[in-house]
């Protein structure tokens, strides 16, 4: 799954596919680098962001989505209800919803719905994260969530432990450490670990550096950790170097 974040703000692109053009021309490169799925998101999740309007979220990605569609699977990242059927009606055909709150809309469109884990929401998430069992608890969550929506007529759902959504590093590593007691559900998996802080966390303790390595510095790691994931048994990986990442798991495959 190719990201293409149309957002001025995330923390590793904001800003640079902002432009239409551009950023449909990006995500025909994510095409072209191997990408099966490309993931278009207008509002920025990473930890400390503001939430974006309804209307501005739909002028930033509906022609992007629109511009994509017939030549890959394209899917909406995105909280919104009216952002999720506006997306579908152009064209996309997977709900990747970081709230887990979806699952009746993607039902209602006869479309496929990614339910990711987030404790609390962007702004305060990354405040005090605590769990006592974090693996334990965040699969369960994710199979409860994933079950309703099969019931509700969900035809293809997949679960997101939701690396870095309300989770400290060590969390983050528990959850990869033990990624295959997700795959062991049944559910398909996705994973985003694409230039994540705690990586930066981890480079920078290797080269005895005081603050984490800058997000364009974290390929390396990007990569070795999908697949490490790919090879637990993880169905799909969230990639912002997508060329790079195939590469290395079909070289690991």
């Amino acid at each position: 799954m190719g990201v293409l974040n149309v957002t001025p703000d995330s923390f590793s692109d904001g800003g640079l596919y902002l432009d239409h053009a551009a950023a449909i021309k990006h995500g025909r490169r994510l095409i072209n680098e191997g990408a099966t799925v490309v993931d278009v998101g207008g509002e920025s999740t990473r930890p400390g962001a503001h939430p974006v309007g309804v209307a501005e979220e739909l002028e930033r990605v509906i022609p992007v989505v629109a511009g994509l569609v017939g030549c890959v699977r394209v899917s909406i990242d995105t909280r919104h209800e009216e952002v999720a059927r506006a997306a579908v009606a152009v064209g996309a055909t997977i709900l990747n919803d970081v709230s887990a709150g979806l699952g009746s809309v993607a039902a209602d469109l006869g479309v496929a719905w990614v339910a990711m884990h987030m404790n609390g929401d962007p702004r305060t998430m990354q405040e005090d994260p605590h769990y006592d069992d974090v693996v334990s608890e965040v699969r369960d969550y994710l199979v409860n969530r994933a079950e309703k929506a099969m019931d509700a007529g969900v035809h293809e759902v997949w679960i997101d432990p939701g690396i870095g959504f309300g989770k400290t590093t060590r969390h983050n590593l528990a959850i990869m450490a033990n990624i295959d007691v997700f795959v062991e559900t049944g559910w398909p998996v996705v994973v985003g670990v694409s230039r994540k802080r705690f990586l930066g966390e981890l480079t920078a303790v290797s080269d005895g550096a005081c603050e984490p390595t800058a997000a364009g510095d974290r390929r390396e790691g990007s990569v070795a950790l999908a697949t490490w994931a790919y090879a637990k048994g993880v169905s799909m990986v969230r990639a912002h170097d997508v060329g790079a990442t195939l590469d290395a798991a079909r070289v690991a495959a």
